[in-house]
């Protein structure tokens, strides 16, 4: 087996200006006060994507690869979460369908893998790759997914599992997941079977929203794949699939796409919980996109407290800023993380 390394990278406070965290949430209890009561810890982070160089670098054999060094400097930072999350943009359909980076994405079963043993627990996959090998691609994801003992939302291998709200207990705090894309890459749904993927649609969220509230979860969580690529700043369509969301009942919002950083707010949540957040992209976890702002991300991670009164109220609110590196250690090539800091 080849030897891997991982360096560290330097980072400035500018890097933080993306983020609106100076604050504690509006009614969130003081940072760092806890007692005996139910308290769970989630992690999310943006964009799992799949270029040929990284799963070049990642091969050992023939027809072996073994992704586990890219996470080998980050992983501790999941050590505590109850719950991680974040958006696969890449499909696993197997080797017979050819291995292949960008445009069309198809990565080695070993990815999903190395994202279990990293600590990735739940995964959203709907996004406009999510069809890069048709709908042979999606079930064999799902597939292999399901093998890893990784749950999913946004794509579904019927009409039955897509009306069916995931939901998860953590500690008997019932969370729902919803996700949705912008679109699929002009690919086309087969006929009678567009449950395969959940596409962004202002009356399905709202309806999805409102099922999984009549279940009595104590939260709701969304995932939107949209923006613009490489844009810091989200535009009116972003907004309006946000106000939408918060409307329908959505606690907690999250997104990518653009491949950058753009804003995380707080908003008065009409739920359980006492504030709610919103993170318009979570930029790039990791990928082969080198220019700036492209080759870094963040790691948001939150808590959320279930008091004597069964009030729910979202706490430690905090970002890791991640970066990704590229190049050769000891002779050896390598695309890994290096962490920055917590602040």
């Amino acid at each position: 087996m080849k030897y891997y390394g991982n360096i560290a990278a330097l980072c400035t406070l500018s890097f933080l200006s993306f983020f609106s965290l100076n604050d504690q949430p509006p009614g969130a209890a003081p940072i760092g006060v806890t007692n005996d009561n139910t308290i769970i810890t989630i992690s999310v982070v943006g964009d799992l994507m799949c270029h040929s160089p990284q799963f070049e670098y990642a091969k050992v054999a023939s027809d072996s690869f073994d992704f586990s060094p890219t996470f080998s400097e980050i992983k501790k930072y999941f050590d505590s979460s109850d719950l991680t999350l974040g958006n696969l943009e890449t499909v696993t359909a197997g080797k017979k369908l050819q291995y292949s980076g960008y445009p069309y994405f198809n990565s080695p079963y070993s990815y999903v893998k190395a994202l279990k043993e990293t600590g990735i627990n739940f995964l959203f996959t709907s996004n406009n790759h999510c069809m890069d090998r048709g709908e042979v691609g999606i079930l064999k994801t799902l597939e292999n997914l399901r093998q890893n003992e990784i749950n999913t939302t946004g794509t579904f291998s019927s009409q039955s599992g897509r009306d069916s709200i995931p939901i998860i207990s953590v500690k008997g705090i019932r969370i729902a997941l919803l996700a949705y894309t912008y679109g699929i890459n002009g690919n086309y749904l087969p006929k009678e079977k567009h449950y395969l993927v959940n596409q962004i649609s202002d009356s399905l969220v709202h309806h999805d929203i409102q099922k999984a509230k009549s279940n009595e979860v104590d939260v709701v969580v969304v995932y939107f794949h949209f923006g613009e690529e490489y844009q810091r700043e989200p535009n009116k369509l972003q907004r309006n699939a946000v106000d939408n969301a918060k409307k329908a009942g959505a606690d907690i919002i999250l997104a990518s796409h653009p491949h950058v950083l753009q804003p995380v707010e707080f908003f008065k949540s009409e739920g359980k919980l006492d504030s709610g957040i919103v993170a318009y992209s979570l930029g790039n976890f990791v990928s082969n996109q080198r220019w700036r702002y492209s080759d870094a991300g963040t790691i948001l991670q939150f808590q959320i407290k279930k008091d004597e009164n069964d009030i729910l109220h979202m706490q430690n609110v905090s970002v890791i800023p991640t970066w990704v590196f590229k190049g050769s250690i000891e002779k050896k090539k390598n695309v890994s993380h290096s962490s920055f800091f917590k602040s």
